[in-house]
């Protein structure tokens, strides 16, 4: 009930916020929210965003302790190059923050543009070495965020009448890949989100785009958890050194991280209306790709079939009625 009442009153508030004061940004300042840009993919497309003129919001967690050096590094760019980009709280696990963070937002903007769910967490092991409340934890960073933020967002956007609703996934978002095997289940389980809402806010004139990244050396590659239950390793013999091959692979790509910034900003330049439902960049790309056409054309023969292909089409606000 705490929640609920918590999650109310935010909303609440925000929606009023929108209604009443002027915007303290230009009408032709886009507002994007990040999420998880403490480093990696997310530092990269804050730094990115600001620079092309965006007002960015770049949350992540433990601003003024754990993150702290983080966070003022990010300060004295924007300082440094006159940037529209401030840092702000965020916790993506938990409700009250994600509420404040949007309100926050609000009052300083008036609007979002741009939902970023960037925020992201792994484990890499055998999954039977993955406890319960492990798997718990990686569902909650890798999927219920983006329960959390799109709810605390799509009010906001659909009383604007537009909005871009943007999710880093992974290749592993469709690949079942050993040694990762709850990585790629929270990453399966966000794409069918992200896609069963690209078809029911799209008649709202709101975007839901997947973005798959593959390979690539970041931060996170350091940060992958292992399992706590190592007992449960015996017996796997050679399966038992998977995870560790895997992980050597993603440590030695060369790829550049800077790729998926700029693919972030093509996708948020790309009119709306006329932007994919999946982007795939990075190594790897061409049998991503061959699966995301084929469950392009089965997922259209499925919205036929039920009657519903008008219904989930993007409408732009002079196709409404």
């Amino acid at each position: 009930m705490f929640r609920l009442s918590v999650q109310s009153f935010f909303l609440s508030h925000t929606l009023s916020l929108l209604a009443f004061g002027s915007r303290s940004t230009s009408a032709l300042t886009q507002v994007v929210l990040i999420t998880g840009t403490s480093s990696g993919f997310g530092r990269l497309i804050a730094e990115t965003l600001a620079r092309k003129k965006f007002h960015v919001f770049a949350s992540m967690r433990d601003v003024d302790t754990r993150n702290a050096v983080r966070a003022r590094e990010l300060e004295q760019l924007a300082k440094r190059e006159s940037l529209i980009l401030e840092v702000i709280e965020l916790d993506v696990t938990q409700d009250a923050s994600v509420g404040q963070a949007v309100t926050e937002v609000l009052a300083k903007s008036r609007r979002i543009d741009v939902l970023i769910n960037n925020a992201g967490y792994g484990i890499m092991d055998l999954c039977e070495t993955v406890t319960v409340a492990q798997a718990q934890r990686q569902f909650d960073v890798n999927f219920f965020s983006v329960v959390r933020m799109n709810r605390a967002a799509l009010p906001i956007m659909k009383r604007q009448g537009s909005g871009l609703l943007l999710y880093v996934s992974s290749g592993a978002g469709r690949l079942a890949i050993p040694g990762m095997g709850f990585y790629c289940a929270s990453k399966f389980a966000m794409e069918a989100l992200a896609e069963t809402y690209r078809y029911e806010v799209a008649s709202q004139g709101i975007d839901s785009v997947i973005l798959e990244p593959g390979p690539y050396a970041t931060p996170i590659a350091d940060k992958l958890a292992k399992g706590e239950d190592q007992q449960r390793r015996a017996g796997y013999g050679e399966m038992a050194h998977v995870p560790w091959k895997v992980l050597e692979g993603i440590r030695s790509s060369r790829a550049n991280p800077q790729e998926i910034a700029d693919k972030v900003l093509q996708i948020i330049e790309t009119p709306a209306g006329q932007r994919q439902l999946r982007y795939r960049v990075g190594r790897g790309g061409p049998g991503v790709e061959r699966i995301n056409a084929l469950a392009d054309e089965v997922q259209a023969q499925l919205l036929e079939a039920y009657g519903i292909a008008a219904a989930a089409k993007f409408k732009l606000p002079n196709e409404r009625e």
